[in-house]
């Protein structure tokens, strides 16, 4: 009912006794891309091209998250020289933007016994864990005023980022292009007599955001005085992120005036609010060496019809640390005079390191490749954990080939 595909077939004649194998991927993607490349994701198809040993895709996110994965499962699945238990396949929808298939699946569908999630993105790598997310959504009212007299409009653009996956690349520490926009905004409100009339940054809450602009409005005489401190301000955060960021670029442009301002008030607490908001690496596992526990993106900032929406992604290994951010969201925004609602919790997924489709992989990878396969868990929103909280029975285990910059 909810839209995902389900796909079984067969075991060969004298395996009907071995246990069923679920192969599992998403059929959603990631649709980023360029402002400067025309691409509806509604109507364009990719463009792929090789690179090499890479498929790469121009101007857009390749779809490799989770194409391959389903790819591989359809590979299986058309087969007709592989011997093999009974094979179920699960497609799921709508992985990306909440994980709606996994949220809408029955219980009393699948016989197997084993579960293949294939969006695992490092080959080499065996992972049987997951980090558990929540989406905080928050809403922030203002007043529309008018335009001051004698002010000059102009746009301020951030852009030039790596960006990348919230959760996969966050702890490469890369530059949040709101955060880098808001530093700005709330110095030269602070100092220059800055209006703000609309912002937009980021789009969407599992990438890390690479443009932000915002329209704004200042006193002519502070317009020389702005400009020279954004080309400062872009010298101090290109060596802030010397070696992590190359390309990081601060724009100024005059515009035509905006309709409006927004109050004073609401931007103060809102500057104030998205400065104070957690960004990044919060905690670090003590159990896995080198595993990211805890972090949080603050992924879209838009101004839209009298309101700011802000939305970021809590992503934690530990529930109650997942809970421990959500009130801290809650106590930053509730200050600021905002509206915080949180949805679309999904639990982690807790290691099993005797479970048996790990041991019979670690075998199986080693006699392949001559080589042991390096097992951990991913900071980053599997459907494992929803997955087995409905079958509960299911021994899980998630792997696929290198995948980089899926989100960017």
């Amino acid at each position: 009912e909810v839209g995902n595909i389900i796909i079984r077939k067969p075991a060969t004649p004298g395996m009907e006794d071995r246990k069923g194998i679920i192969l599992q991927g998403h059929i959603d993607m990631v649709p980023q891309k360029n402002n400067d490349t025309p691409h509806d994701f509604e109507k364009d198809p990719i463009i792929p091209w090789i690179d090499g040993e890479w498929v790469k895709a121009k101007g857009t996110t390749l779809g490799a998250d989770n194409g391959i994965g389903v790819a591989a499962a359809m590979a299986v699945l058309e087969a007709k020289d592989l011997v093999h238990g009974q094979v179920e396949a699960l497609f799921t929808i709508d992985e990306e933007t909440g994980m709606t298939g996994a949220f809408g699946l029955k219980p009393g569908l699948f016989t197997g016994d084993i579960l293949m999630n294939l969006d695992t993105e490092e080959e080499g790598d065996l992972c049987v864990g997951c980090a558990g997310g929540t989406n905080a959504n928050i809403k922030m009212k203002y007043a529309e005023e008018p335009v001051p007299a004698d002010a000059q409009a102009v746009k301020l653009t951030v852009k030039g980022l790596k960006g990348g996956h919230s959760g996969v690349d966050i702890h490469l520490e890369r530059a949040n292009s709101n955060k880098l926009l808001n530093r700005v905004l709330w110095f030269a409100y602070n100092n220059f007599g800055l209006r703000l009339s609309s912002i937009d940054g980021g789009s969407l809450r599992n990438a890390v955001p690479r443009e932000s602009m915002a329209i704004v409005t200042l006193p002519k005489t502070n317009v020389d005085a702005f400009q020279k401190y954004v080309k400062e301000f872009a010298a101090v955060v290109i060596n802030e992120y010397k070696g992590v960021e190359d390309g990081i670029t601060l724009l100024t442009e005059p515009v035509a005036a905006p309709g409006f301002v927004m109050d004073g008030k609401a931007t103060f607490n809102f500057l104030n609010a998205i400065y104070a908001t957690p960004n990044g690496v919060i905690r670090v596992s003590q159990d896995m060496k080198g595993l990211v526990e805890t972090s949080t993106n603050l992924a879209i900032v838009k101004s839209e019809n009298k309101s700011i929406t802000i939305q970021c992604l809590l992503r934690s290994s530990v529930d109650s640390a997942k809970e421990d951010l959500e009130r801290m969201f809650a106590c930053v925004y509730n200050l600021a005079g905002a509206e915080s609602l949180f949805d679309g919790r999904y639990p982690g997924w807790k290691p099993n390191m005797n479970s048996s489709i790990l041991k019979e992989m670690l075998a199986a990878y080693e006699k392949q490749f001559g080589k042991k396969p390096l097992v951990g868990a991913v900071h980053a929103g599997l459907e494992c954990g929803l997955l087995g909280g409905v079958y509960k029975n299911w021994d899980m285990i998630s792997f696929g080939p290198t995948i980089c910059f899926p989100h960017s």
